[in-house]
């Protein structure tokens, strides 16, 4: 609601924000949301992919190893699959309306194509319907791929596999930066917050000076 004021005020609509002078709850530093570890993850992907439903391999996927937003995993239609530069993408409506080109990682093409099925148009994602599958879908379409796969979680929800895909490659040693971009997170404070390692000693930067002190020694 604070940033819809914005723009209000941005755009001359309004010529303050009622939002100004309103309390808000401080931000904790780290994200509340839980992740899956590196095993659940993998036990969850597994079960996806030997699911006799074709989406759930590709809801899976689009989530967890791109890293989408719900509503834009579900928004995703088949026209916006393409080519760029030799690349399969995938071009996503974000927050805002922004578009953007995502490529894909072969396992994601392949997980696209099988919930294809040799469409040329329409959602990616299909409910049991045949229509367009939406977040209420998906949740329980995790959650009983969760319990498939022996992931016991308290409350299994779409955003958990885009919070495992930030905190894997923060795990993996990947740089903030790049992951702030592969997450389209606009500010980087966003992405610290998944940062579960933040606190590991073996990556204080104090190691990487000696380092480089080091090498020119």
């Amino acid at each position: 609601m604070v940033g819809f004021y914005r723009v209000c005020v941005i755009d001359r609509i309004l010529p303050h924000s009622p939002a100004d002078y309103v309390r808000r709850p401080t931000v904790p530093a780290e994200s509340p949301t839980l992740g899956l570890g590196h095993l659940q993850f993998e036990a969850l992907i597994t079960t996806a992919r030997l699911s006799n439903n074709p989406n759930d391999f590709a809801l899976v996927a689009l989530l967890g190893l791109l890293g989408l937003r719900i509503f834009e995993a579900c928004g995703s239609n088949i026209t916006d699959l393409g080519e760029e530069h030799g690349h399969r993408v995938l071009r996503v409506r974000g927050k805002g309306g922004k578009v953007v080109l995502i490529p894909l990682p072969p396992a994601v093409a392949r997980a696209i194509e099988r919930a294809a099925d040799d469409r040329t148009d329409g959602p990616i994602l299909r409910n049991s319907l045949g229509g367009r599958m939406d977040r209420h879908a998906a949740s329980r379409r995790l959650r009983h791929l969760a319990f498939a796969a022996g992931v016991r979680m308290p409350r299994m929800h779409p955003h958990m596999l885009r919070h495992t895909f930030v905190t894997t490659m923060l795990d993996a040693g990947v740089s903030l930066r790049d992951v702030q971009i592969a997450a389209r997170h606009a500010d980087p404070r966003t992405t610290m917050r998944y940062d579960r390692a933040r606190n590991n000693l073996d990556r204080h930067p104090n190691y990487i000076l000696a380092a480089f002190m080091a090498s020119g020694t």
